[in-house]
Order: C-alpha cells, then structure tokens, then sequence
C-alpha cells in the first residue's frame, strides 16, 4: 500500500510564487521516478514535471519551462515543486505522483489558484 501526500497549495496572484511537497511512504521497494500532474477545470490530466532520484533526468511541460523548479533529495522519497510566475492557466489541481516498480501511484492533489 502506498501513501502520498501533497500540500502547498493555495490562491496567489498573478507572478506570485508557490512551493508544493510532497511524500511517499508505505513501500520497501524502490522508486523511480516522482513528479507533479495538474488538472485544470473541464481540462484532461496533464504532466507537469518528472524528476529521478539522481535528479539527472528532469522533464517539465513546456508551458512551465524557466519557471517551475522540481527537486528531491537524493534517497528520499520526496519532492517539491517550487513555482515561479504564476499564471492564471497555471490553476489546477495539482497531483503528486510516483513510479514504483513501473506502476504510477497518485496523491489526491492540492488546489493551486491563480487570480486573473
């Protein structure tokens, strides 16, 4: 059984900044990868930001590029997603997710809302 949990969220205005955590717990085993996915209102999932262990071998979708930063420290399962710039197409709620084993587990996510 996996536990994620996400917190961090909340209502900043446009260029305002956010800092999102997230833990894991619950396996032995190890994990992969971990990141971040958003759903907008009337919006499919999308993938916001992956990040390995290592931290060597980082994604973010485009649309966040140059202001979002992803990071975990190395060997625990945690990571952050500070935010930078925020926009309104940035609201959403934000799920924190993780690859155990090649099968992704999710949090219930943390609502992120930028005013206009």
């Amino acid at each position: 059984q996996v536990q994620i949990v996400e917190s961090g969220g909340g209502l900043v205005q446009p260029g305002g900044s956010l800092r999102l955590s997230c833990t894991a717990s619950g396996r032995r085993s190890s994990i992969y990868v971990m990141g971040w996915g958003r759903q907008a209102p009337g919006k499919q999932r999308e993938l916001v930001a992956t990040i390995t262990d290592s931290g060597s071998s980082n994604y973010f979708v485009p649309s966040v590029q140059g202001r979002f930063i992803i990071s975990k420290v190395i060997g625990k399962n945690s990571v952050y997603l500070q935010m930078n710039n925020l926009k309104p197409d940035d609201t959403a709620v934000y799920y924190c997710f993780a690859d155990i084993s090649g099968q992704n587990y999710w949090g219930q996510g943390t609502q992120v809302t930028v005013l206009s």
